[in-house]
């Protein structure tokens, strides 16, 4: 566990630089999560460690199996300055221990909801998760475990979120490319759903 930990943030610190900030939060009954906050000009990233501890298992498993399963760990990318949006590490803490907690598989495409706002006054309180690979690629990991992948959360109005669940998640995504929406502003608008 301390291995993987110890490897994945090795992978963000080459990748996004030293982190100049860091929290841990602990759950009972979980792991503790850490949020490291890495500053990139005006864009402000959280990424979490310690979601890739243990693989995340199918809840209809009669056994949890402790070294196959995926991995993952959750960055988000934010306009600094714009909003408080470093009281997201709380949130992220919460939905980085969602595995062990409710034994889901955060995947991309899924939706994850905090029925709260991200931070204060946060238009969003739930997130779509996106495909890994693009900020910081998949870290490898010694055979039989699954490589951590690293998902971007990308935060949903209530409007998006429901819109969603009926249309999935690629149409969503498709709606915010045709209208050139800015999904790191953290004071944006719903897209138009109609």
């Amino acid at each position: 566990m301390a291995e993987v930990l110890a490897l994945v943030e090795a992978r963000l610190h080459t990748t996004l630089g030293e982190p100049d900030a860091r929290a841990a939060v602990t759950f009972l009954g979980t792991d503790r999560i850490e949020v490291l906050r890495f500053i990139d000009g005006d864009i402000v990233r959280y990424a979490t460690l310690g979601m890739s501890a243990q693989p995340m298992n199918d809840p209809k498993d009669v056994l949890a199996d402790p070294v196959k399963g995926p991995r993952a760990e959750l960055l988000l990318s934010v306009r600094g300055g714009l909003a408080d949006t470093d009281k997201v590490l709380r949130a992220l803490a919460v939905l980085a221990s969602s595995p062990q907690v409710e034994g889901v598989i955060v995947a991309p495409g899924n939706s994850m909801d905090l029925g709260e706002p991200l931070w204060p006054d946060a238009p969003y309180s739930s997130v779509l998760v996106a495909e890994s690979g693009g900020l910081v690629a998949d870290l490898e990991l010694d055979d039989p475990m699954d490589p951590v992948r690293f998902l971007p959360l990308l935060p949903m109005t209530p409007n998006e979120a429901a819109w969603k669940r009926v249309h999935g998640a690629a149409a969503l995504q498709e709606r915010w490319l045709k209208h050139g929406t800015d999904l790191r502003d953290p004071l944006r608008r719903s897209v138009p759903l109609d």
